[in-house]
Order: structure tokens, then C-alpha cells, then sequence
């Protein structure tokens, strides 16, 4: 790949995870001047460096996934500002967000935020881990893009962390995140106690809602054009989608 220096400079977390699978030429004013390549993590054998070692695996994270223990994640992300989720046993890098998906974000939590107005459901929107169980040894991390939490006081921790299962999700989905919000995550979020998951897809301006009862799919209906979506648990909750995808 080649990518033009002040590129680099702009995007450079970017270009580090993209740089542990392939080399990056860096040029300026059109003349190649340096290159961004892996090292080779073998080379650390000494005990005391595994924390870097970790650390420098954290470039391999792409959107497509690699396996981890929890324990890793963990290490990972403690004291990392870039943001990942856990689905599986695989570490997912989560990338910075393209126009339509913020603005369709913002509109979307406005909506929320003023119709749960005095309720005892608060809407929240990313970045906020949400910790799922499929079993007390299946553990995953996501952030949600936004999450309607309806028992927050009751489920927060002493670090002031959310322990619990939200009762609505929604997921603006990407080129890059596709497959992972419509398979992964729906299959997740489905299996965890969700009880409603919103997948908004600015690409083809729908909204897909999805309601879930015993594990199972029990309604499924997309939103298309300028058509308003609504929600199934929370009657009266609407987003019109020329709002949305201005």
C-alpha cells in the first residue's frame, strides 16, 4: 500500500493495524521516503515483554477478527484509547465512523433521548462496553451504538460499569461491519436476553428491527424509504427514515 505522508500523519492508528498485513510506503510530494512494516514478533522471547508483545498484537485486529483469550482482550484494551469488541473469542478493532453513520447516529439519539424523557429507561450510545454472557464461560464485550438500558441503578458495579443486559440495541452498519452485525451480533445479542435489535443501514437507507422472545426470532420487519421504523417493545417509539439519512 502506498499512502502519501500527510495522510499518514492524520490517520496513523489506522495505518499501524493495516501495517501488521501488509507494508506501507510512505511518500512525499510524489517520492517514496520511508516505510511502515511489521516486526517480527518472535524476536521477543524474554518473559518480561509479554506486555508489548500483547500490545503490538493489537495492529493484527482488523475488522474481520482474530482469536483471543478473554484474558488477552483484557490486556489488550487496558490501557489502549482505541476501541474493540469481543465476540466469540475474537478481537474485532473497531474503526472510526464514516459521515452517515454519525449523522445518522446523532438523529437517531436524539429520538431516543427525548422519548424516553421521564422514563425509567435511559438510552446511551457508544463508546460504552455492554459485557454479554452465552454462558458463565462465554464472555463478549460489544459497543452497541446505542442501547435503551431500563435497569441501570440495579446493575451497576462499584467502578461504575453496567453489568446488565440492555433491552434495545442499535447497530449502524458499514461496508466493514456487515457480516459482523448482521450474523454475529445478531446471533449474540438474540441468545443474550436482548429483546429488541435495530440494524440501520445508511448504504441502503433501511432499518431492519428485529424482536427476539426464548432465543428466537419472533418479529422481523425492515423499513424502507420514507417510511417510519417503530419499535415493538416500546409502542410509540418512531424514527423516520428521511430523518435519519439526511
Amino acid at each position: 500500500m502506498i499512502v502519501n505522508s500527510t495522510e499518514m500523519q492524520n490517520n496513523f492508528g489506522k495505518y499501524l493495524m493495516i501495517a501488521a498485513q501488509e507494508d506501507i510506503v510512505i511518500t512525499r510530494n510524489g517520492t517514496a521516503i520511508a516505510r511502515l512494516t511489521a516486526i517480527n514478533k518472535e524476536a521477543f522471547s524474554d518473559r518480561g515483554a509479554a506486555k508489548e508483545i500483547v500490545m503490538e498484537k493489537a495492529a493484527s485486529y482488523h475488522a474481520g477478527g482474530r482469536k483471543a483469550s478473554y484474558e488477552e482482550f483484557l490486556e489488550l484494551t487496558k490501557n489502549s484509547e482505541d476501541r474493540y469488541e469481543y465476540i466469540d473469542g475474537e478481537i474485532f478493532f473497531l474503526a472510526s465512523p464514516r459521515t452517515a453513520h454519525q449523522i445518522a447516529l446523532a438523529e437517531l439519539f436524539v429520538i431516543f433521548h427525548s422519548w424516553f424523557q421521564g422514563s425509567k429507561c435511559t438510552p446511551l450510545m457508544a463508546p460504552y462496553d455492554i459485557t454479554l454472557y452465552r454462558t458463565a464461560d462465554s464472555i463478549n464485550v460489544v459497543q452497541p451504538d446505542i442501547m435503551v438500558i431500563c435497569d441501570l441503578e440495579e446493575h451497576l458495579d462499584e467502578d461504575d460499569y453496567y453489568k446488565g443486559v440492555p433491552a434495545l440495541v442499535v447497530e449502524i452498519i458499514s461496508e466493514s461491519t456487515r457480516r459482523k452485525d448482521l450474523v454475529k451480533k445478531l446471533d449474540l445479542y438474540m441468545s443474550c436476553g436482548i429483546s429488541e435489535y435495530w440494524i440501520v443501514n445508511p448504504i441502503n437507507r433501511e432499518v431492519a428491527v428485529y424482536t427476539f422472545e426464548d432465543k428466537n426470532i419472533s418479529r422481523n420487519i425492515t423499513f424502507k424509504n420514507s417510511e417510519t421504523a417503530e419499535s415493538c417493545i416500546f409502542e410509540g417509539l418512531t424514527a423516520e427514515l428521511e430523518r435519519i439519512f439526511k
